[in-house]
């Protein structure tokens, strides 16, 4: 059971995480398509993680509504519609693709969830949890090798083709996993799910399942600070090399394929570690400092080009993007057993918000100083901060 669930779930991650970012890496053509400055990458990075969030604040009843693996299919088809808006040269109006892009990423973080708690033996529940989210940056990693190449020969709408295409048979891939996997969804439904999608109500009662233990409120403030790190690292670093070192568009997606490859290592490798050693708190503390210490170094190696430069950004995809998989097993862990799904869809509603309020930030950043450095510099340190209050606040819980 937990072998189809892991790789039902496992496929549909790497496929998403494929597609949302290509989006990035393609951002200065796509950009240049829209009439808009390569930076405004960053409103379309906030833009998608603005609809993750809405489907986590919302979408919960969808997904009791149609069970995990359909509310997945669903978010494929969103994604590719999302996509396929973004492929029409409308300017700012193009914008609205990137929501729906958002939207349909969404449902992989709770509805994985809900699928591998159920199944997880509780032994490796962690080391499962990670190898599912390092199909993140495998994804990113893929999409680093291929899309720049893609769009060097075919141009960007072929290439979204392509992505819309790949969204689309995944979409039926995972068909055969549904019957097994949603069996134990409420067989009444919820017939409302369509409505509570634009009811605030929805939203306040997805937060307040965050009062079920007393670890989740820190739990979701370090989950948020990592993402605000990441979406920045994500949305800016192959525009960073490539506006303002002189890489070409492919060395640019092969930064950025090399962050997510260590990454996709860097999950799998702290998840094995988590398992063993315990004390997930204190682990993402420490994590969170290393991935502040490794940002200033990729920012001091950003002219140096060739190893050095992805070396560096090898080691901030270890450590920067390596946070996920203990973080949500931690908050699968933690969380009553019918809340799972509302406890994760919560602590990740609060990251991607930092995932709209940091890319917009480092936008207006870049702006005000006329470089990257300072920018960078800021989000890795409001993550060391928080990483040190983890660490303060979880040692004499243990010593007692």
């Amino acid at each position: 059971m937990w072998a189809s669930a892991l790789a039902g779930t496992l496929l549909v991650q790497t496929v998403s995480s494929f597609a949302s970012i290509s989006v990035p890496i393609i951002g200065p053509p796509l950009m240049a398509q829209a009439g808009l400055p390569p930076e405004s990458i960053g409103l379309v990075s906030a833009m998608s993680s603005a609809g993750i969030c809405w489907f986590l604040a919302c979408g919960g009843p969808m997904l009791d509504h149609h069970g995990p693996v359909r509310t997945l299919q669903i978010g494929l088809l969103c994604t590719a519609l999302g996509l396929a808006v973004l492929s029409v040269p409308l300017g700012v109006l193009a914008l609205a693709g990137a929501l729906a892009v958002g939207f349909g990423i969404g449902p992989n973080t709770p509805a994985g969830s809900q699928i591998l708690i159920r199944s997880a033996p509780p032994a490796h529940r962690t080391l499962i949890f990670s190898i599912k989210q390092a199909g993140v940056p495998l994804g990113g990693a893929l999409a680093g090798l291929a899309v720049a190449p893609l769009v060097v020969r075919h141009g960007v709408p072929a290439t979204l083709a392509a992505l819309i295409a790949l969204l689309l048979v995944t979409t039926l891939l995972v068909q055969p996993f549904r019957r097994r996997l949603d069996g134990e969804r409420d067989a009444a439904g919820h017939p409302g799910w369509g409505r509570a999608l634009v009811q605030p109500a929805a939203m306040m009662r997805c937060v307040s399942a965050l009062r079920a233990h007393p670890s989740l409120p820190m739990l979701t403030a370090i989950g948020a600070s990592f993402s605000v790190l990441q979406a920045c690292l994500t949305a800016f670093t192959a525009t960073y090399v490539f506006t303002r070192h002189g890489a070409s568009l492919a060395e640019a997606g092969q930064v950025m394929a090399v962050m997510q490859a260590a990454s996709m290592v860097g999950r799998i490798a702290l998840g094995w570690l988590a398992d063993r050693m315990g004390h997930a708190l204190r682990h993402l503390g420490l994590q969170a400092i290393a991935s502040a210490l490794a940002v200033a170094l990729l920012v001091a190696a950003g002219g140096q080009g060739g190893w050095v430069l992805h070396g560096c950004a090898a080691l901030v995809g270890f450590t920067a993007i390596g946070w996920n998989g203990v973080h949500m097993a931690e908050l699968a862990r933690v969380a009553p057993l019918p809340l799972v799904s509302s406890v994760t869809s919560a602590s990740s509603l609060f990251g991607f918000v930092g995932s709209i309020c940091g890319p917009l930030l480092f936008t207006l950043l870049v702006g005000w100083s006329g470089g990257y450095a300072l920018a960078f510099h800021l989000m890795a340190a409001q993550l060391a901060c928080l990483g040190a209050v983890c660490l303060f606040l979880k040692a004499p819980r243990q010593a007692g």
